[in-house]
C-alpha cells in the first residue's frame, strides 16, 4: 500500500512538472560551460524545465553544476538506462527521471526511486505494462516514428487515464497540434537547440526559438 501511494504521489508530481513545462527541451551537452550557456538561453526564452540526457560523459557533472547555479530550473535526467544512472541522477539533484524505453527491471527500479519518473514506451503493450506498475505519466518515444498524432488519438480511448509526453521528431511547426491533444501533458523536442546554432555559439537563436516555443504553450493552453 505504501509503495502504491508513493508511486501515485510521484506521478502526480511528474504530471505537475510536465504540465507546467508544456514543452520540454531535450538537451545533450559536451561541457559544463555549454550546459550553463544553454540553460541560460532556454530560461531567457521562457522555458524553465529541461531533460538533460545522460548521453555524454559530462552529463552528471553538468546536472550537478546547473542545479547549484540555477536552483529554480527543473531538470529531468534523460536517457536513464540503469540502476546506477538512477542513483547518480538523484545524487546530482535531478528533479525527475526519463527513460527512452522501459524494460521490466528498469520499470521496477523507477517505481522504487526517490523522485518522480517518466518512463518511455513505444507501444500500447509497453504502456499497459507501465500502468500495471502504477505509472500513468509516460513518454511516447520515438513519437513520430510510432504514429505521431494518429497514435496519440488511438491511445486516448482505451488508455484514457494515461498522460503522455511525446518526444522524437516533433518540431516547431507541429508542436501546437501535439500539445492540443487531450492526453498530451507535455511534448519533448530539441528543435530549439539546432546543432548549427550550438556549433556557432549562437545562443541568441536558442533564446528566440525558446520564446516561440513558450508562446506556443501559452496559446494552446489558453484555448
Amino acid at each position: 500500500m505504501e509503495k502504491t501511494m508513493t508511486i501515485a504521489r510521484h506521478q502526480d508530481r511528474a504530471e505537475q512538472i510536465l504540465r507546467a513545462a508544456g514543452i520540454l527541451p531535450v538537451v545533450t551537452v559536451d561541457s559544463v560551460d555549454q550546459a550553463r550557456k544553454l540553460a541560460d538561453a532556454l530560461l531567457a526564452g521562457g522555458l524553465r524545465a529541461i531533460e538533460l540526457t545522460l548521453r555524454t560523459p559530462v552529463a552528471i557533472e553538468a546536472l550537478t553544476a546547473l542545479k547549484k547555479a540555477l536552483p529554480d530550473i527543473v531538470i529531468g535526467a534523460g536517457t536513464v538506462l540503469t540502476d546506477d544512472q538512477i542513483k547518480r541522477s538523484i545524487d546530482a539533484g535531478a528533479d525527475f527521471l526519463v527513460t527512452p524505453g522501459t524494460p521490466p527491471a528498469l520499470a521496477d527500479a523507477l517505481a522504487q526511486a526517490a523522485i518522480p519518473a517518466v518512463p518511455g514506451a513505444a507501444t500500447p503493450t509497453e504502456l499497459l505494462s507501465l500502468m500495471v506498475r502504477g505509472f500513468r505519466v509516460c513518454k511516447l518515444f520515438p513519437a513520430t516514428a510510432v504514429g505521431g498524432l494518429a497514435m496519440l488519438k488511438g491511445l486516448a480511448g482505451p488508455l484514457a487515464e494515461l498522460r503522455l509526453c511525446p518526444t522524437g521528431g516533433i518540431g516547431e511547426n507541429d508542436a501546437a497540434d501535439y500539445l492540443a491533444q487531450p492526453n498530451v501533458v507535455c511534448i519533448g523536442g530539441s528543435w530549439m537547440l539546432a546543432k548549427e546554432w550550438l556549433a556557432a555559439g549562437d545562443y541568441a537563436k536558442v533564446s528566440a526559438s525558446s520564446a516561440r516555443a513558450a508562446a506556443i504553450v501559452e496559446r494552446v493552453r489558453k484555448t
